[in-house]
């Protein structure tokens, strides 16, 4: 988690220093390492340095939003940028998703599960789009340049037009990105379209990336609230993952065969997966926008030094 430099030639915690133009600047250059770590390392596995490079660019994009207002055309340009990289391994991500998703139908209680042979054919049969999508997908022609715009991103985070903004400026634009996630919450979780919940994760997934900017000025709460909203996000995504793998069991898709065992595991998963992150969701909303403000705010005037 990030560390946001702070004063340490005073014993008034309200008095801890903290540029922010600067954390913000480092935040994005930590995100956008990360990505280009994953991206250029030797001798790792591609699905983990697809899943890797995914973690950084969606760190990297949650912190677009929260600065773009303050960049113009340059954090749009950014962040439909990063939009289209992660898009460009979309096919073995989503190979590798539905091996999760697999693996997870292991949780489910109360339903027949797949016999290990045909746990093993599945496996198989997923292992080989996956590893078909990967050769499309990640060649060294597309590192290089994942890699190069990456870079020049990285160098262009130094000219950022964001000298003047303070810690009022971030509270407003965090309030605003909390209450887009706390719209996107369902009426009724179990009745929910699946483009719902994923629309609710893909809030969740922001919030969570934004908050790890702040929660070192409450070290405790902010580490409690990170990981809950983390918590969220596990469940809403393993959500998603199941939704990518009844996908492959469509009709000449390559689970078909086995439509009939997988979906009642799939569909048994997946509602428990909405009841926990109901009331994980019900727990990290609670609050109203203006109330979530407020305390980050007050938070803020009474911060202490890390």
């Amino acid at each position: 988690m990030h560390r946001m430099p702070t004063g340490t030639d005073t014993k008034d915690a309200s008095q801890a220093t903290l540029h922010v133009p600067d954390v913000l600047r480092e935040v994005a250059r930590q995100a956008l390492t990360e990505a280009r770590t994953a991206i250029t390392a030797a001798d790792v596995p591609e699905a983990e340095a697809i899943h890797d490079f995914r973690k950084g660019m969606k760190r990297w994009r949650a912190h677009l939003r929260l600065v773009e207002p303050f960049l113009g055309d340059e954090g749009r340009r950014l962040r439909n940028e990063a939009r289209d990289l992660a898009r460009m391994l979309a096919g073995a991500r989503d190979a590798q998703t539905a091996h999760d998703a697999l693996d997870d139908l292991g949780k489910v209680e109360g339903v027949p599960s797949l016999s290990e042979r045909s746990l093993a054919t599945v496996s198989a049969r997923l292992d080989a789009v996956r590893t078909q999508a990967e050769g499309v997908s990640l060649t060294p022609e597309a590192r290089a340049r994942i890699d190069e715009l990456l870079l020049a991103a990285t160098e262009g985070v130094k000219y950022w037009p964001i000298g003047r903004l303070d810690f009022r400026d971030l509270a407003k634009e965090l309030a605003g990105h909390y209450a887009r996630a706390r719209k996107a919450i369902p009426a009724d979780w179990h009745t929910a379209h699946p483009e719902t919940l994923h629309t609710m994760r893909q809030k969740v997934v922001i919030h969570r990336y934004q908050m790890e900017i702040v929660a070192p000025l409450w070290p405790r709460f902010g580490e409690f609230w990170v990981g809950e909203a983390q918590r969220l996000r596990d469940r809403l995504g393993h959500h998603q993952d199941l939704i990518i793998l009844a996908g492959f069991t469509e009709p000449h898709g390559p689970l078909a065969p086995w439509r009939s065992r997988l979906m009642p595991l799939i569909e048994a998963r997946r509602a428990e997966h909405v009841t926990v992150a109901a009331r994980l969701a019900g727990r990290l909303f609670a609050d109203s926008p203006k109330s979530f403000r407020r305390r980050l705010l007050a938070l803020w005037e009474h911060r202490v030094p890390t």
